[in-house]
């Protein structure tokens, strides 16, 4: 029996937005064009087309993807454990995200596009995520191991924090390895003293 159709759909789709976002790391903006993208994957531009629209659905479409690859990697992480385990693991949640998706880490949290804007729809498309964190944050600080506080802003600096090292990462300057965990152990570790109510 063939493949459900609904399956090959998903699998062009990812395909094509891989392929895009490995354009756009490599090459730079003026690679990407739908008849490059379609052929980097043996397929065509009506391909393209009536999955994304056009160029600029095509990066809104990347830009989502990027972002649901993290929502579904935050997933993994459990929510109902040691609060300051479970956050800990959020952070190496979103290291890995990055590591495995660095063609679409730049659309996601830069301008490699000067004239692409993710619409509003979009943005609150992905606001699950740091959502997430915060919910994460909250529950250290309501089981009374973080210093009271508005866990908003705590998941902004933690934010900050692991989005710094996995940029540097991804630009090879934490080394690599078990250097790299190191430089991602320290920080991570420094953070949760700076808003602990004790020590562990």
């Amino acid at each position: 029996m063939g493949r459900p159709r609904t399956r090959d759909y998903e699998e062009l789709r990812r395909d094509l937005l891989d392929a895009a976002g490995q354009l756009l790391a490599e090459e730079g903006p003026q690679a990407l064009s739908t008849r490059r993208v379609a052929q980097e994957v043996g397929s065509s531009t009506t391909a393209v087309y009536s999955l994304f629209g056009d160029k600029a659905g095509l990066l809104q479409a990347m830009f989502l993807e990027g972002f649901a690859r993290l929502a579904r990697e935050f997933a993994t992480v459990p929510h109902d454990g040691d609060p300051e385990a479970d956050l800990m693991a959020l952070g190496h949640a979103y290291r890995a995200s990055a590591l495995a998706n660095p063609h679409l880490y730049e659309l996601m949290f830069g301008r490699p596009i000067a004239d692409f804007r993710p619409g509003d729809a979009a943005l609150a498309q992905i606001q699950g995520t740091f959502e997430t964190l915060v919910h994460a944050v909250a529950r250290c600080i309501d089981t009374g191991r973080f210093v009271p506080s508005d866990p908003y802003d705590v998941a902004v600096h933690f934010n900050a924090l692991v989005h710094g090292l996995a940029s540097l990462e991804l630009r090879g300057a934490l080394a690599d390895g078990d250097q790299a965990d190191r430089h991602w152990r320290i920080a991570l570790e420094a953070a949760f003293r700076g808003h602990r109510t004790t020590p562990p």
